[in-house]
């Protein structure tokens, strides 16, 4: 059985580590609870670096027999953080590995003794949480209830290699081709609905960093 803390960016991410991530992972005996960035009763949001580091530091150290994980956008990341700027020679999925080896490496250089090279698994999603629901067009806009979008929503998809690779430029992020498409959509709400429909298998299937994240998280309930 393994314990694993994942720090989030906000309630989106929260209720889809609750509603979607965590029944797949009780399965393999590893236990997620999202903690949402920042104070205590704060809305998350503003990922900084050094708000980031605070809180995956005080979970590694208060519980020193659990994992520790990070789930946060690439798209609107903050200031801080290490492997920034990025190397111009960088391309997608790059980018976020870059960052992330950055920051474990950080993280293990200030307490090494607690062993972070094993139990903290920093994750970026590239390049935002809706990029997820593009995994399959169709359940996408059944789950926020707008069957007619479902073409609207194939077309970007089919438009980029993975679902993970839609961002182009900053107003086409995938939050902004949605709420271009349905501008009721609600990222907490209208989000984990979403994800419940497509679901952690199709998402895995067509997202491959985000595969490689859940493969790892699973790993942890063997160890």
């Amino acid at each position: 059985m393994a314990r694993v803390y994942i720090v989030v960016e906000g309630p989106t991410e929260e209720s889809f580590v609750n509603g979607v991530l965590a029944p797949v992972l009780w399965s393999r005996r590893v236990y997620p609870t999202p903690l949402i960035i920042g104070s205590p009763g704060r809305k998350g949001g503003n990922v900084k670096y050094v708000r980031v580091k605070r809180d995956v530091l005080t979970q590694l150290k208060q519980d020193r027999s659990a994992y520790c994980s990070t789930m946060f956008d690439f798209y609107g990341l903050g200031e801080g953080f290490p492997g920034t700027p990025l190397p111009p020679n960088l391309q997608n999925v790059n980018k976020v590995i870059h960052i992330e080896q950055a920051v474990k490496a950080d993280i293990i250089a200030e307490i090494p003794e607690l062993r972070p090279d094993a139990r903290f698994l920093p994750y970026l999603q590239l390049h935002e949480y809706e990029g997820l629901l593009f995994s399959d067009p169709v359940a996408f806009a059944a789950g926020i209830k707008q069957p007619h979008l479902e073409h609207r929503f194939e077309q970007v998809r089919r438009g980029f290699p993975t679902p993970e690779d839609i961002n182009d430029d900053p107003n086409t992020a995938p939050s902004k081709r949605v709420l271009a498409a349905y501008p009721a959509y609600s990222k907490v709400l209208d989000g984990t609905l979403a994800a419940q429909w497509v679901g952690i298998a199709k998402m895995r299937q067509e997202c491959p960093h985000f595969r490689e994240w859940i493969e790892r998280l699973e790993s942890l309930g063997e160890i």
